[in-house]
């Protein structure tokens, strides 16, 4: 058993145009002054971090990590998840998440794909000169669209999806392999890989790719009505990476999962600040740490209702109470008796 680090925070929801989150100095600062640790930062933002230069320059990485750690925090992650949705793509989304790339390839698809496969592997490569050995990002998607079945999916659609975006992500968990480090996906709605299954269709045309990690994230979870606490044991070799979210999930006689089109305030199932959802914290916690798990937990606030500022504060506190430090003997070890061989086939009624 390991102790899990933290507490850290995601970065992504934070960073703005106001001090202190327009600067990483500033930044960093604030999050000590909350109570974190460490910091996961979001690559695209160019207001904290320069992802060339960083896949270029351990200088640079050398320093960046610096400013961090004088102000109390480490820097426990990269995150490509914007540039990772955009590896795949479906058309109808083509609009949408044009304004996630950078504005000389947006309506090209395909100039907006090359530059979101060379986003990613610079970021491993920036986690590299980092001294990081695991990276947060999204699978993107092809087959989304079709996640309900009808109209009745042709036969074949959703295989050849996979195998496409397969093999989008080879090169790149190859060159994660040179970097020595992990491709964490975060199993969320929205990208193809969505679920254990999911994930597993993807792992199977990969070739079980030991690069090929999974973030796992409980909140997307409760929103899927899938058991959250299960799926720490089926994947705990591949787990890589936590995001602690909460959530909840009230399904009334008008709506249900798919929440009618509402704003997150009115739907069924909403993302909360930590403790204020119906994730069991105290049992993930406990799993992760029976199991090994030796990550960060890194805060993500998401929140319907409370002010993101409030809700960074009180996720430090919260990961910090929910941290176990994991005992080095057994509660009994002060009844335990010296014995040997021959004591045990005499308890045990075996002779000679």
């Amino acid at each position: 058993m390991q102790t899990i680090k933290g507490p850290a925070l995601f970065l992504a929801q934070f960073a703005g145009d106001e001090a202190p989150f327009n600067s990483w100095d500033a930044i960093t600062k604030w999050s000590a002054e909350c109570g974190y640790v460490g910091v996961q930062v979001p690559s695209w933002d160019d207001r904290l971090f320069d992802l060339a230069t960083a896949a270029e320059s351990k200088d640079y990485c050398d320093e960046f990590k610096g400013v961090a750690e004088a102000n109390g925090v480490a820097v426990t992650e990269l995150s490509t998840h914007l540039q990772g949705q955009l590896v795949a793509v479906h058309p109808a989304y083509d609009t949408a998440f044009d304004g996630f790339a950078a504005e000389e390839v947006r309506g090209n698809p395909a100039a907006r794909q090359a530059w979101a496969v060379d986003q990613v592997k610079k970021a491993l490569s920036a986690s590299r000169n980092l001294g990081i050995g695991a990276h947060a990002t999204f699978s993107g998607a092809l087959a989304w669209p079709y996640v309900y079945p009808w109209p009745q999916r042709p036969a074949g659609l959703v295989e050849t999806a996979f195998d496409e975006l397969a093999a989008r992500w080879r090169p790149i968990l190859d060159h994660a392999e040179e970097c020595g480090v992990d491709v964490c996906y975060e199993i969320h709605p929205g990208e193809d890989l969505h679920d254990g299954v999911t994930y597993e269709m993807f792992l199977e045309r990969v070739d079980n790719h030991a690069r090929a990690c999974m973030l796992y994230d409980p909140s997307h979870y409760v929103l899927q009505c899938l058991d959250y606490l299960d799926n720490i044991d089926i994947y705990k070799d591949r787990i890589r990476m936590f995001h602690v979210k909460d959530a909840e999930f009230n399904p009334t006689g008008r709506q249900g999962v798919y929440s009618g089109y509402q704003r997150w305030v009115d739907r069924a199932g909403r993302f909360r600040s930590l403790g204020d959802g119906q994730v069991d914290f105290g049992a993930i916690f406990s799993k992760l740490t029976a199991n090994g798990f030796d990550g960060w937990a890194v805060v993500e606030w998401e929140c319907a209702i409370k002010h993101p500022e409030d809700g960074a504060r009180e996720g430090a506190a919260f990961v910090r109470d929910h941290i176990i430090r994991p005992t080095e003997v057994a509660f009994d070890d002060f009844a335990a008796a010296e014995t040997d061989q021959a004591a045990n086939r005499a308890m045990l009624g075996i002779e000679g």
